[in-house]
């Protein structure tokens, strides 16, 4: 009982605390530029084939780790430090730029407001590559877990404060308001970073003499030198270097494919969640009370169990226990297809996908984390996050054509089985030597 309490402890530090409103003022500008800016243009008339056009404004989201080295190496604007020079700033122009669209008339600017959208999106892909390498740097080993957990607690809660919440506040008083409250929220990610301490870059020997030697390699080129050789040098420290880190380690190509794969299970079934629901006879206010509201709080418990799993077990056992957990959560997709509409069985459903699928994201998040040399945090960061987003997009878009070839009993248990693969590459991965912690990895 008194290792439980150590663990549950954690999620009271500081550090942890604060790592939950970093992911709150995350995850809070995504349905500024996605759902919420859809149902503000669906209100002004704006053409269905115009809001559809929106959905590009998040591309940059999905390239974010084109820019992350430039945020690894370049000095920020405000002398800060690294990490909280940068995410004050980026802030401060997201909060600007949150309050310039919620000013925005849809139906006299829609290009102009199309061109903010982006910036907002770009700004908050930005924050994200900060966010990410500032919490995996202030955490302990023993902390990544309930940060992990943290971050994507108060993601989710942001996202229901931009989705609902935004909705209710424009109803009420207007457009602008609802943006505007939006950046005055926030100010709270914008606090972490004013009060908080800055991260040291705990570059080791090996890394700082990689980075010399390429330095001192161009300077011995005879059409190279000066500015042009020292620029060069440090494009290949920011983002060559980073990469190649990662690819001098052990089993590096099947990390890449269990990254990838290791959700997709469950990605194929969380797109065709809705569609069952209503084949089987659920009403949208039903599917809305059910996986929408309660859907939130199971998916908070679950995210935050994993922290606490992660604690215990250590990351590669966590991640074992819950991608197991994982694929079986989706046998409860099967037992509704059968049970048909009986929002018990709903509701049972919704919970078991929930839980594990939340257990199942923080072990990973955790994983990711530590795989991380700390010298180059935000572009290894931001890389592999990027990598997790294939399995969720690309791969489980067929999920509809094969729901329709196979039925949905037969398509539900595929999805618990197409996860295999990835839990037999962790085995193996197991087997082999660890890999070092976050904290402790560089060179």
């Amino acid at each position: 009982m008194n290792g439980w309490r150590d663990v549950l402890r954690v999620y009271g530090d500081r550090r942890v605390l604060a790592v939950l409103l970093l992911g709150f003022a995350s995850g809070l500008p995504l349905l500024l530029t996605f759902s919420t800016l859809s149902a503000w243009l669906a209100t002004e008339s704006i053409s269905r084939a115009s809001i559809g056009l929106f959905a590009l404004v998040g591309t940059p989201y999905a390239f974010k780790f084109l820019w992350s080295p430039l945020l690894d190496r370049l000095p920020p604007p405000l002398p800060l430090g690294r990490r909280r020079g940068w995410g004050v700033t980026i802030q401060l122009l997201l909060i600007a730029a949150v309050l310039t669209l919620g000013d925005m008339d849809p139906k006299a600017n829609l290009g102009l407001m199309a061109g903010l959208a982006v910036a907002v999106a770009f700004l908050s892909a930005s924050q994200d590559i900060v966010i990410d390498a500032y919490r995996v740097e202030i955490l302990t080993d023993d902390q990544q877990g309930p940060g992990a957990a943290m971050v994507q607690a108060g993601y989710r809660l942001a996202m229901l404060t931009a989705g609902a919440g935004a909705l209710v506040i424009a109803q009420a008083y207007g457009w602008f308001a609802a943006y505007a409250t939006m950046a005055a929220l926030l100010a709270l990610g914008t606090l972490v970073f004013l009060f908080g301490p800055e991260p040291s870059r705990r570059a080791s020997a090996a890394t700082l003499e990689r980075e010399r030697h390429a330095e001192q390699f161009l300077q011995r080129r005879p059409h190279l030198h000066g500015a042009k050789a020292h620029l060069l040098a440090w494009l290949y420290a920011a983002v060559a270097c980073p990469f190649a880190d990662f690819i001098t380690r052990r089993s590096w190509l099947a990390i890449l494919v269990f990254v990838i794969t290791y959700k997709l299970g469950e990605a194929m079934a969380g797109v065709m969640a809705t569609p069952l629901y209503v084949s089987v006879g659920f009403s949208l206010d039903e599917i809305a009370a059910v996986s929408k509201v309660f859907g939130f709080f199971t998916t908070v418990a679950g995210v935050l169990i994993g922290g606490v799993v992660v604690n215990r077990l250590g990351v590669m056992r966590a991640l074992l226990l819950c991608g197991i957990l994982q694929s079986l959560g989706n046998l409860f997709y099967v037992l509704q297809a059968i049970a048909g509409h009986h929002i018990e069985y709903l509701a049972l459903c919704v919970a078991a996908e929930n839980l594990t699928g939340g257990m199942a994201a923080t072990a990973l998040v955790a994983y990711i984390s530590g795989l991380c040399n700390v010298a180059y945090t935000a572009t290894q960061y931001a890389l592999l996050s990027s990598l997790t987003a294939i399995g969720r997009t690309v791969f489980a878009s067929g999920g509809g054509a094969l729901a329709e070839r196979l039925g949905w009993e037969r398509f539900f248990l595929m999805t618990t089985v197409v996860t295999v693969p990835a839990l037999l590459l962790l085995l193996w991965m197991m087997t082999r030597r660890p890999q070092p912690a976050a904290a402790k990895q560089d060179g």
